[in-house]
């Protein structure tokens, strides 16, 4: 820890379950002892263990987003992972509710990550491509942004981009999602969160600096290179403090309480049509992000505020590719695993997860190949004539604990995004008032009253 911070913090024990929890991954953590201590070196106004100013006991938010999953995507995990009589993490919280999602886009009904990512980070309504800014295009406060100014400790986790729209909402400014690299600065110079892990190196490194992770050769859609235009940001965060991590190993030994974490050129994964350069597997898991960044957030006496996102459910689903979706909702719900087990010892927590809006129109059916969907799935099918459609059906899935004896089909309508309504689950404080029928917004007034009063 590092001699020049001024922070106190007080180890809260992490619970001997969420080490049991993670057998088998890379980070495994023991219960903390008590310690003093500073905080992250940011400089003046970033100093932590100055209280709430409104004298309620510390509280803390873990958000759990599931870009682009709705109830199919639940459902179908809980089919593949769980069988008829089992029950996904996410799906055991206690507290549930449904959310609409629509933005306030002058051209489109249909939400994205920007804009639904924003109407949680803000409370307000806002149009496609907005990052936490107005319709007018004028910057709004974060709740990322003002949980670190009232002195709590904050931090995201992500399988996108560390600075993809839903990070990027929670923590910067920006009438256009595209400017990552002004995101990241951001992140340094602005809302400081003290834990950024996951993707998108490129956005901080100068063109002609690849770093870790080099160009995609010979890959003309995305050859992912760098270009930030902001400088090197990675020795800019070094400067400020951050120790920088961007491999297995050098996560596994970092000892830092102030931590960057960059882990591939964009995204942790690949997404693509099936069988043409997909992949899912991150080289640190979402779980084992989560786990590290809750060790480091939990040192302060006063709370936080940790983001955890996995991106490829939102990806995969653009790609109608129920293979890799699947995937990526086991590891959101491994993740979910690492939050509940920490809440179940700090019960002042409130845990919250959710997806930002539903992705590929997914609904869940028996295999059939007399139905009526298009050859654009895995599944073949004997009606809707070549090319009439870019879905289809992906499958067949095997129900989890039956041996084979029942199977599902996952029907895409769309390569895009819908305006289903997604499902809410949650516990601790402040949880009940995410029961019912509501708007995105709500979920702003529930985190924030909770962190800040």
């Amino acid at each position: 820890m590092s001699t020049t911070t001024t922070r106190r913090l007080r180890r809260r024990a992490l619970p001997v379950c969420l080490a049991a929890a993670l057998v088998g991954t890379v980070v495994v953590l023991a219960p903390s002892a008590s310690a003093g201590g500073g905080g992250h070196g940011n400089g003046p106004g970033n100093g932590h263990g100055h209280g709430h100013g409104h004298g309620k006991d510390a509280r803390s938010v873990i958000f759990v987003n599931g870009d682009g999953m709705a109830a199919a995507h639940r459902e179908a995990a809980r089919l593949d992972q769980e069988g008829f009589d089992g029950q996904l993490a996410m799906d055991s919280l206690p507290i549930a509710g449904l959310q609409t999602t629509d933005a306030r886009d002058p051209e489109d009904t249909i939400t994205d990550s920007a804009a639904s990512a924003s109407a949680w980070a803000t409370g307000v309504k806002t149009y496609n491509g907005a990052i936490s800014v107005d319709l007018a295009g004028n910057p709004l406060p974060t709740i990322g942004g003002e949980a670190q100014q009232a002195g709590l400790a904050t931090g995201l986790v992500t399988t996108a981009q560390v600075t993809d729209a839903s990070p990027a909402a929670f923590f910067s400014n920006s009438v256009n999602r595209s400017a990552q690299d002004d995101i990241a600065r951001q992140y340094l110079e602005v809302t400081k969160p003290q834990v950024i892990l996951g993707g998108g190196e490129d956005w901080w490194l100068p063109a002609g600096d690849e770093g870790t992770y080099p160009p995609r050769a010979g890959d003309p859609e995305d050859p992912e290179v760098s270009r930030s235009t902001q400088g090197d940001l990675v020795a800019r965060a070094q400067e400020l403090g951050y120790e920088y991590v961007s491999t297995p190993e050098e996560f596994a030994a970092a000892e830092g309480d102030q931590l960057l974490g960059l882990f591939a050129n964009e995204e942790m994964f690949q997404q693509r049509p099936e069988g043409q350069g997909d992949e899912f597997d991150p080289v640190v898991p979402l779980a084992d992000m989560a786990t590290r960044a809750l060790e480091i957030l939990s040192q302060d006496e006063d709370g936080f505020f940790l983001l955890i996102e996995e991106e490829a459910v939102d990806e995969m689903s653009h790609n109608n590719n129920g293979a890799r979706m699947l995937e990526s909702m086991r590891s959101l719900d491994a993740a979910v695993e690492v939050a509940r087990a920490y809440v179940a010892e700090h019960p002042d927590t409130l845990l919250i997860v959710t997806g930002d809006h539903e992705c590929g129109g997914l609904t869940i059916e028996d295999v059939d190949p007399t139905d009526e969907s298009g050859p654009g799935g895995t599944l073949p099918q004997e009606t809707a004539a070549e090319g009439t459609t870019e879905s289809g059906e992906d499958g067949p899935f095997y129900v989890a604990g039956t041996d084979g004896g029942y199977d599902f089909a996952l029907d895409w309508t769309t390569t895009g995004h819908t305006g289903a309504p997604t499902v809410v689950t949650a516990e601790g404080p402040g949880s009940r008032a995410l029961t019912g029928y509501y708007p995105n917004t709500r979920l702003h007034e529930v985190v924030r009253d909770v962190l800040l009063g």
